[in-house]
């Protein structure tokens, strides 16, 4: 049984490309075009990974992840963030809020499904990295 993702991402373009990318390496891939909806679609179908981008209208990527951390039956699942943000302390700061991976736009084509495989294989980090690291 294929592996499921919800990919919440707002831009078409990047969630038809990750999509394709996604269903081609062999995963059931789950979209929403907001956080909103991606937390609609995460309680009803259950995936095994949440991919997000950082930032979107209405409820943004951070938000996404604070809901579903919130959620005790939601709470085991690996979230990856998906940001055009690639500065230096960006990567800190995302590992920081709890997400469990980081991934810089524009993806990359040739290494997305297997950064993704990665993530899943490691699955739930042991949460926010510490102040100082």
């Amino acid at each position: 049984m294929a592996a499921r993702v919800l990919l919440i991402e707002d831009n078409p373009a990047n969630l038809e490309l990750a999509t394709y990318l996604l269903e081609t390496g062999g995963y059931e891939v789950i979209t929403a075009q907001d956080g909103e909806e991606g937390l609609a679609l995460l309680k009803q179908q259950k995936p095994d990974i949440v991919v997000t981008d950082l930032q979107m209208p209405v409820v943004d990527g951070y938000e996404v992840l604070r809901r579903l951390r919130q959620d005790p039956a939601l709470d085991a699942m690996p979230v990856v963030a998906v940001t055009a943000f690639s500065m230096s302390g960006d990567r800190v700061k995302v590992l920081r809020a709890g997400f469990d991976g980081y991934l810089s736009k524009p993806i990359v084509p040739e290494i997305f499904v297997s950064q993704i495989d990665a993530f899943l294989k490691a699955g739930r980090s042991s949460g926010p990295l510490p102040e100082g690291q």
